[in-house]
């Protein structure tokens, strides 16, 4: 008897043990660096909050986008300061809520999250607008360039006055080199429109954009840009009877009677692209600088308030940069005082695309230093 309960005691020990094992490899990322589905969980910082219309808004469709087709768990903080202290504050929540990807969707979050890819190197972090990287740190940004390049076209084919109002948050590279390409499609089809610029010193506080809006609106100008998160700038040019393009999103919505078209973000691919790799095992830190041609960035569909052959100017356009027939940036390019900054047939890199800090002739305002 005491033989038989000996025996049977050793079995159950034998089959605890062996369910504890199968638990552990279950749970246990495989050697070759490939996560489970079951296990992965995606955490996003966003600078505001989604559903302002814009910018962050375009962020979390794309992690809406995730969640549809690789059906992974997401999480999200909205409004988060560009703090580095406070950055680091989220990604460490998010970390114990059992996080292991960190997405950050602004510029400002560049410090904080460097700080916590150096500290947690079983985490994998990407980082939207920025220029660092670690060995479990990626940064990633689309030439949305390009598609405000278009917009710019369909701004000169509309304005009647020559003066086209431009929106702005900070005048850091990003916000610069997209001015310029949008004054550089206005001047491709009307060389005598100016584009006026009015700075806001943020990202998101649609009663300051929208006040941006208006006082460019009171000094002339019959179409407004914008490259601000929410769609203020739409709703000033709506109360005044003036046109606008959007940014971020289709903004059509906001402003019915003014909008015409707006430069958007398709973040879903990217994102499913990114944790597929990791998923895979082939995922690793690098910059991803992706345009029209991957489908990141585009031009929405035109409104009823585009001026008559917008359309066949825009697909025109569209297929030279695509092609590679127009580069933008391509010289001879002058500064606002006239100098040359861009030599005839010179194209700009992407280093100087990068480090953009002056405004090209045309363009009426001044980067704040």
């Amino acid at each position: 008897m005491k033989k038989l309960k000996f025996i049977s005691t050793c079995l159950i020990s034998i089959l605890v043990c062996s369910l504890i094992l199968l638990g552990c490899g279950k749970n246990e990322k495989s050697t070759n660096g490939k996560e489970s589905k079951n296990d992965l969980k995606v955490g996003f910082l966003y600078v505001g909050p989604v559903a302002d219309g814009g910018w962050c808004q375009s962020h979390d469709e794309g992690r809406k986008h995730l969640e549809k087709e690789l059906k992974v768990s997401t999480m999200y903080k909205e409004s988060v300061k560009e703090d580095t202290a406070e950055v680091q504050k989220v990604v460490e929540d998010m970390i114990n809520q059992g996080c292991n990807v960190i997405i950050g969707t602004s510029v400002g979050f560049m410090d904080g999250l460097e700080k916590e890819a150096k500290k947690h190197k079983d985490i994998k972090f990407l980082h939207c607008a920025g220029y660092k990287t670690t060995e479990n740190m990626s940064n990633y940004f689309g030439r949305i360039y390009e598609a405000r390049y278009l917009s710019g076209v369909v701004a000169a084919m509309k304005t009647k006055s020559n003066k086209i109002g431009y929106v702005a948050a900070f005048s850091i590279p990003e916000v610069v080199r997209g001015i310029n390409a949008f004054a550089l499609g206005v001047q491709s089809v009307n060389p005598n429109a100016k584009v006026l610029v009015k700075w806001t010193n943020t990202w998101y506080d649609p009663a300051k954009e929208k006040e941006g809006a208006k006082a460019l609106i009171s000094e002339g100008a019959d179409v407004i840009a914008q490259h601000q998160n929410t769609a203020g700038p739409q709703q000033a040019a709506e109360e005044k009877g003036v046109s606008a393009i959007g940014y971020n999103t289709d903004m059509k919505e906001t402003a019915p009677k003014a909008n015409i078209t707006s430069a958007i973000w398709n973040w879903g691919p990217f994102y499913v692209e990114q944790v597929n790799a990791i998923l895979n095992g082939t995922w690793k830190a690098e910059s991803h600088w992706k345009g029209m041609s991957e489908g990141i960035v585009a031009l929405s569909e035109l409104t009823n308030n585009a001026p008559k052959g917008a359309k066949e100017a825009i697909e025109k356009a569209k297929k030279e940069i695509i092609e590679g027939k127009n580069k933008i940036f391509r010289g001879p390019l002058k500064d606002q005082n006239g100098i040359v900054k861009v030599q005839n047939g010179k194209v700009m890199s992407d280093e100087e695309l990068l480090n953009f800090d002056w405004f090209i002739q045309g363009v009426e305002g001044k980067i704040q230093k």
